[in-house]
């Protein structure tokens, strides 16, 4: 939502006129006084200048109010827009932390015993979505049921389908040819949350994505989602 900075327009009418009005009445109270000086007038009456600077005094009076008006507008627009953005703020903090909780969920549910997956290591969420133009931001939960079990080390790698030039083509990550510093490892007891940004090719579009926990070379876990 945009806020527009704009003061309201009876504020601006009324200031307007204001000012108009000042002027006018300066312009007849040097009118007078000018006459007055040269002659073309009897000398002006103490009662006259009594009433005109009366006058100056109460358009300058409304006029000070008005700007304190026009301020105070102002400054609740302003505290209105860093209010906006704090809810912005917490709204995402409340987003994520309703994430963390359902992956919690879930890892509680999973020691229930009907909820074992094959070997202890399961994939109970993935989720992916677009960051920008060019990344796809993945989160994903991976979870070893029973009791007493070892800690598990492995990786994880994606399979991502994606349309690129009216061409189905396929791309893993991380690049195999990265290295082993590239590799997004695995290394838990019960259960890890990992998530990030997966850079895409220019012009690409994804339409699916898979997801696999790798042991030695052998796949334990995997999951896949459409977009």
């Amino acid at each position: 939502m945009t806020i527009k900075q704009q003061r309201p327009w009876p504020v601006t009418v009324a200031m307007v006129a204001l000012v108009v009005g000042l002027g006018g009445a300066m312009a007849m109270w040097t009118y007078d006084l000018g006459r007055s000086l040269t002659g073309f007038e009897p000398k002006a009456s103490k009662e006259k200048l009594q009433v005109l600077q009366k006058q100056v005094d109460d358009l300058t009076a409304e006029r000070d109010k008005l700007a304190v008006s026009a301020n105070t507008v102002e400054s609740q627009m302003n505290i209105d827009r860093s209010m906006q953005k704090q809810l912005t703020d917490q709204i995402k903090t409340l987003t994520a932390d309703n994430l963390k909780l359902k992956d919690d969920l879930s890892f509680f549910e999973s020691l229930m015993p009907s909820a074992t997956g094959p070997e202890g290591i399961t994939v109970q969420r993935l989720a992916a979505d677009m960051a920008a133009p060019n990344q796809l931001r993945y989160r994903i939960l991976v979870m070893q049921g029973g009791k007493g079990s070892n800690d598990f080390n492995g990786e994880l790698q994606y399979n991502l389908t994606l349309v690129q030039a009216g061409k189905s083509v396929m791309m893993q990550f991380p690049d195999p040819k990265a290295g082993d510093s590239a590799k997004l490892k695995l290394s838990f007891k019960h259960y890890q949350r990992l998530e990030g940004l997966i850079p895409l090719p220019d012009g690409a579009t994804v339409k699916a994505v898979q997801a696999k926990v790798v042991d030695r070379g052998q796949v334990r876990a995997q999951q896949s989602i459409n977009l």
